[in-house]
């Protein structure tokens, strides 16, 4: 048997219980992995809440991991029992905070080496969603201008990062207690949207690519700083909230993004880390059993990077 993190209801923190399953086994072309850590991620509170992916109750949130292969299933290459391993396993289908996760191989990656296994499971989910947004998405290349909204977060932290990677010009928001973590991170310039409106300290600038983290309102008053033929990015509200139609009369391009398990991608970030040009930054650090404080902690948004949970 082994422990899990379920709910049977949504609401709170407080619906987070602690049970005892079976321990899964890896079918063919999958890996059995022993968490030794797994962080927390603003999807997981809105799914605990029901408010975004939709799943029969009762369900399991939790998607970032690390910790060490424990099984090897039929037809898997390249990994060995012990190998330190993190990934966001069969995201979104299946979730679960708990001492075991099994999932396809090629959804997992070796660790930094370093890293600890509480630092690399902040990465996953955060780290891909930065890289697919800036890469896969708005394609971005060397020079370029691009706006980063709560870039103190979770995806913000790597994005910022990631875009000095890839060679761009990075201008990010950040309330006043993120502003120095921000500017540490490599920003060229930091914005504290809670002085004056963002658009206003913006005016006149021509944005290449807006990368929105925040939602509401934030996407379209981004319009009034994005270049014509600029492109506007919404993580995780997308196109709503109106975005669409005011980009479109602008002549703005708009578009969403949904993260996917990549573990070749996760090895170049794993490669990134390892050579100094990108940091997971974990703020807060609960064990599994005190899960709920640290949801009630994500709940806040206040959060700078990550936060983890540790499973013993």
């Amino acid at each position: 048997m082994s422990i899990r993190i379920i709910q049977k209801t949504h609401g709170g923190p407080e619906v987070l219980q602690a049970v005892d399953v079976p321990r899964p086994s890896p079918a063919a072309g999958e890996l059995l992995v022993r968490a030794h850590a797994a962080s927390l991620n603003p999807v997981d509170a809105k799914t605990r809440r029901g408010q975004a992916i939709g799943f029969v109750l009762p369900f399991s949130v939790g998607w970032d991991f690390a910790g060490e292969v424990e099984q090897i299933g039929a037809d898997v290459q390249g990994f060995h029992v012990g190998d330190r391993v993190f990934g966001m396993p069969s995201f979104p289908e299946q979730a679960g905070y708990g001492e075991y996760v099994v999932g396809p191989a090629e959804h997992w990656a070796p660790s930094p080496t370093t890293l600890d296994d509480r630092s690399a499971a902040a990465v996953p989910l955060a780290a891909l969603t930065a890289l697919k947004a800036l890469r896969e998405v708005a394609d971005l290349q060397p020079g370029q201008k691009v706006l980063v909204h709560a870039a103190g977060g979770g995806v913000g932290h790597f994005a910022v990062q990631i875009a000095k990677i890839l060679g761009a010009e990075v201008v990010a928001t950040a309330s006043e207690a993120k502003q120095a973590f921000v500017k540490g991170l490599g920003a060229d310039e930091v914005i504290d949207y809670q002085a004056r409106p963002f658009s206003e300290s913006l005016a006149g600038r021509e944005i290449d690519v807006v990368l929105d983290l925040v939602g509401g309102t934030t996407g379209v008053e981004s319009v009034q700083v994005t270049r014509e033929g600029g492109l506007i990015i919404g993580v995780p509200s997308g196109t709503g909230n109106g975005l669409e139609e005011a980009a479109s009369a602008a002549g703005v391009r708009s578009a969403a993004v949904m993260v996917s398990p990549n573990g070749k991608a996760l090895r170049e970030i794993a490669g990134w880390i390892d050579a100094g040009q990108l940091v997971a930054t974990v703020s807060e650090t609960y064990p599994l059993a005190d899960i709920a404080a640290a949801h009630t902690s994500l709940d806040t948004g206040r959060t700078q990077g990550k936060i983890v949970v540790t499973i013993p």
